[in-house]
């Protein structure tokens, strides 16, 4: 089975072509930086992992993901190789893009380098001023869309 599931950060804006002829087809290129889970003498360390996403998915990179956006992606592992102009043979690893989805929300990937500020994810919506209501008054959900979780609830689950 190949099947790889990843979640990191844009390092660039996804360089974005359409393939030749009748029916172009977008292809959509980024790395993803991600975090490795234990760190080496202290230093934080992330893995640069390339990613290529085909149609539908090379579109949706192409007018919502931007330098610094954390998504969740699964995929494939693809290996390839080519012959560069020196005539050397270069061997290539990327992961194909099944499915993209983001990993946090829009005032959280601001707040960490992602999307423009003019950026909408909704073209013709106007934007909106009313301050966000208080958690109590989203049904223990906060401001962000999240639920709040109550402290000590870690000794009540079962599987701890």
């Amino acid at each position: 089975m190949n099947k790889v599931i990843l979640m990191g950060r844009l390092t660039r804006d996804p360089d974005v072509r359409y393939s030749a002829g009748e029916s172009a087809t977008a292809v959509a290129r980024y790395t993803l930086a991600v975090d490795r889970r234990f760190k080496r003498d202290g230093d934080a360390t992330a893995d640069f992992i390339g990613c290529v996403a085909f149609g539908r998915q090379a579109e949706f990179a192409e007018k919502y993901l931007r330098q610094g956006t954390k998504i969740a992606i699964t995929g494939r592992i693809q290996t390839g190789s080519y012959t560069n102009r020196e005539g050397q043979k270069v061997y290539t690893t990327d992961v194909v893009v099944e499915d993209q989805e983001f990993a946090e929300s829009k005032s959280a990937s601001e707040r960490n380098g992602g999307y423009s500020s003019s950026y909408n994810a909704a073209p013709n919506a106007a934007p909106s001023s009313a301050p966000a209501a208080p958690s109590h008054d989203m049904g223990g959900m906060s401001a962000d869309g999240f639920m709040n979780i109550p402290d000590g609830i870690d000794e009540e689950l079962p599987f701890n």
